[in-house]
């Protein structure tokens, strides 16, 4: 079959895995740089060229989108499904999964389990804001922010003020969101792949430190998930329309709440602390789903 993985840099660990993987199984597979792409766009004859070479006969894609190309890496993911490509994850769903707020109400939607969360535009009711998730501690969250960027946590009411006014005196969108304090600075991440949970870990953030991000000095090990914790993780990816994401979890006294699901999960921590073979789990699954071509995802949305 042939493949292709949408990824800028050929050198990152989880872009070289899928390769390995995808060549070991037998597979033409390429890597192609997403914002070197062009677009033909009509009706009889909708194409994508890189380097000078139509790509009508790539058969699945799998999206490797960064945060940063998120418009128009999407934009070359719809344009192969109007080819009629497979996507192991549709553009639609990376474009939610990109929207913290949008990703967060159609979890709530779905009745996925969150921390209790809340926005507000103005700053003339951050008492309102503070109280509508049970008061401090909490957690002031970016809605732009990544790997850990832009997150702070409050302990007290004065501090959240002087937070939610710094960030809205700089016109930044932002969440409020209720502190678990009984995760003690640890995370689950769940790597979904279908309708499997293929691989799960648990990341421990640095003495002193509320963010579990292994880049954050952080440390990770692999953890089996409760009957409860597999179900959310996987209600999680199916409400977002994700085949293949990254389902970030806490363990709060009301069981497992769903901070982010993730479109385009690092392969390197999930394998180094599993040892699960989560790229050929990925090649494997895109290969037996590939034959029913575009999702109507496109059309419905």
């Amino acid at each position: 079959m042939k493949l292709a993985v949408l990824s800028r840099n050929p050198e990152l660990y989880s872009t070289k895995r899928l390769i390995e993987a995808g060549r070991k199984r037998g597979h033409a597979i390429e890597i192609v740089d997403f914002l070197r792409c062009r677009m033909t766009i009509a009706s009889s004859e909708p194409d994508v060229v890189y380097q000078g070479r139509p790509m009508g006969d790539i058969q699945a894609i799998i999206p490797r989108i960064g945060v940063s190309a998120t418009f128009y890496g999407c934009a070359v993911v719809r344009q192969f499904e109007m080819m009629g490509t497979y996507s192991v994850n549709p553009a639609q769903a990376i474009t939610r999964s990109r929207d913290k707020l949008r990703a967060l109400q159609i979890l709530a939607r779905k009745g996925v389990g969150l921390p209790v969360t809340g926005m507000a535009h103005s700053v003339k009711d951050i008492d309102g804001l503070i109280a509508s998730v049970g008061g401090t501690p909490l957690v002031v969250k970016l809605l732009e922010g990544t790997q850990g960027i832009g997150i702070v946590l409050c302990e007290t009411d004065g501090a959240a003020r002087s937070v939610i006014e710094a960030f809205r005196g700089l016109d930044a969108n932002i969440l409020v969101q209720q502190f678990v304090a009984e995760s003690k600075g640890s995370d689950i991440r769940a790597f979904v792949v279908g309708d499997r949970v293929v691989a799960s870990m648990k990341r421990q953030g640095a003495p002193g430190e509320f963010r579990s991000n292994l880049h954050r000095g952080g440390h990770a090990q692999a953890e089996d998930l409760s009957v409860d914790e597999r179900k959310t993780a996987l209600a999680a990816a199916e409400a977002m329309g994700l085949r293949v994401a990254g389902v970030d979890m806490l363990r709060s006294n009301d069981g497992p709440v769903v901070m982010e699901v993730n479109s385009s999960p690092g392969l390197e921590g999930i394998e180094t602390y599993t040892g699960a073979d989560v790229a050929g789990a990925i090649i494997d699954f895109v290969v037996a789903n590939a034959s029913r071509g575009s999702s109507d995802d496109l059309l419905r949305h």
